[in-house]
């Protein structure tokens, strides 16, 4: 253990920083002693700082791209919508759901009636106070028959939204939900001002932490910070640029050279190298996220279970997890709950590689091998990658997968949910409610797998209402091992949350990991150090 002495020549010689200093000279008992100085010295670092403009290049951007949430999105578009707008609810760095525009909110006995009451004076870019009514708008939006919201499937729980007086908003729903808070909290229901509809949500008239000064959907976002945020003392950068960058290889080289300040998903081959960068801090933060390969179940071969059967023990997640994430993650089982989720199905026997119990479920469906396309495109780092090491795991058990490399512009319009078989990852959501309904409910526009199962469906809508503890989880368990056992996904690992920025920067020590950067919320959680 080192002594007093040792550290004080380590951060003399700035191999180490204050901040380490006092971690290890703590650890080592000898907190009596610290320089008194030292530790002012690291309060006034700590404490956030106005000013500078924040650079980010991320990936997820199209030319398709819409600031309406409700048309989807991926990391470009959604950081810059959270920029620019806030929901009913955030989620915390500890996974909590807190309150946001609603000041709090609160359940009937059956969890069938939500009433938000609002924060005060909260105020648009344009000078409008936030009211009811705003709220009422932007959830409807995504309720109507004639909805093109992916975000629908969310929301057709809700029977009735009404306002009780300015500030306060009233759920009904059609049965109790007892995450329903959190669902407030999803991408898709960023609130707008009432009558803002089709193109006039890329405005960006909002509440939030930014005003919008450039938006060129797929291409860049800048904003300005808003000086009359309704979060005392944020945010603290005075402008945000976020570019679409697409290729690692160029978000590597603008974080190396200093052209931006963050990227997200850093090729993890060179994870190593970056850090031992000077100048340069690599962050990591365990979430939901999950690599997945969707089968259509509903079209030929995929409608035949032992052909998904056979495509679940013919990939090697054990080399996915080493090659393409280099053991920043964790094996996957073939449904969507991560193993931080509160209702994982631990007891469920780990599925693992193996070619010849592939064969048998090829056999089983009257074939000796099987021909197939999968569309693959660099959606995350590795994504065709990943598909490649599968056609190679796959060939063992006479699968032939044909990888048909497609652009990302696009994926997600003319490739996912259109391909019936594909490369796809899900970002994961706050609950397991929230997941299974985003990608499994029969009638979620985001049904990956076009799944409909009567059991499963109705576990769901069971599951939501219940307040039982033990009775919740049970119906959870059951409903992943539904999915892996029967359902046409192959989800063979979870992804860490990777991100790389310029150590100018002050990051929390605690980051959410629901999302990338923070929970995409590094704009107003960050400040230049």
């Amino acid at each position: 253990m080192a002594d007093i002495d040792q550290l004080k020549r380590q951060i003399s010689e700035g191999r180490i920083s204050r901040r380490e200093f006092i971690q290890s000279a703590t650890a080592a008992g000898l907190a009596a002693a610290i320089p008194a100085g030292l530790l002012a010295e690291e309060a006034k670092a700590a404490a956030p700082k106005r000013g500078g403009k924040l650079r980010q290049a991320l990936r997820g951007g199209s030319t398709s791209d819409s600031l309406f949430a409700g048309g989807g999105g991926d990391s470009h578009n959604v950081n810059t919508s959270w920029q620019v707008m806030n929901n009913l609810t955030k989620i915390m760095p500890d996974g909590s759901v807190a309150g946001e525009l609603a000041e709090s909110f609160e359940a009937s006995a059956d969890a069938a009636t939500w009433t938000f009451k609002l924060r005060k004076g909260v105020e648009f870019h344009n000078g409008k106070t936030l009211d009811a009514e705003d709220i009422i708008h932007s959830i409807n939006v995504h309720r109507g028959k004639d909805t093109k919201s992916t975000g629908k499937g969310l929301v057709t729980g809700i029977s009735d939204i009404k306002a009780d007086g300015k500030n306060t908003v009233v759920f009904t729903l059609k049965s109790g939900n007892a995450d329903f808070p959190a669902v407030m909290s999803d991408y898709h229901f960023p609130i707008g001002q009432a009558g803002t509809e089709g193109k006039d949500w890329d405005k960006g008239i909002g509440t939030g932490p930014y005003s919008l000064t450039a938006w060129e959907p797929g291409i860049r976002s800048a904003g300005k910070r808003n000086p009359n945020y309704f979060k005392e003392g944020k945010p603290y950068f005075d402008e945000v640029e976020t570019i679409h960058v697409a290729d690692v290889a160029a978000r590597m080289s603008a974080i190396r050279s200093d052209e931006v300040d963050v990227i997200d998903e850093p090729d993890l081959k060179l994870i190593d190298r970056l850090e031992k960068s000077p100048g340069l801090a690599v962050h990591e933060a365990a979430g939901a996220k999950h690599f997945t390969y969707p089968m259509h179940i509903d079209k030929a071969p995929f409608d035949n279970v032992d052909v998904r059967l056979a495509l679940k023990y013919a990939i090697d997640r054990k080399a996915i997890l080493q090659t393409l994430l280099r053991g920043h993650g964790y094996l996957g089982n073939d449904h969507p709950i991560a193993r931080n989720q509160k209702y994982y199905a631990s007891e469920l026997p780990q599925r693992a590689y193996d070619p010849d119990k592939a064969k048998f479920h090829l056999k089983k469906a009257g074939m000796e091998s099987l021909d197939l396309t999968l569309y693959a495109g660099d959606i995350y780092s590795g994504g065709v990658d990943g598909a490649v090491l599968y056609k190679e795991h796959a060939a063992k058990a006479g699968i032939n997968l044909d990888v048909k490399r497609v652009s990302t512009d696009g994926y997600w319009s003319n490739v996912w949910n259109v391909k019936p078989f594909c490369v796809s990852f899900w970002s994961g959501r706050s609950t397991e409610d929230l997941m299974f309904s985003t990608a499994f409910a029969a009638d979620s526009a985001w049904n990956e797998t076009k799944w409909t199962h009567e059991r499963f469906n109705k576990l769901l809508v069971e599951a939501r209402a219940e307040l039982d503890e033990a009775k919740r989880r049970a119906m959870y368990v059951e409903m992943q091992q539904i999915v892996r056992d029967i359902g046409g996904l192959v989800a063979p690992v979870f992804a860490n949350w990777v991100f790389v920025t310029r150590d100018k920067l002050s990051v929390p020590e605690k980051i959410a990991g629901n999302w990338s950067v923070d929970g995409y919320k590094n704009t107003e959680r960050w400040w230049f150090a």
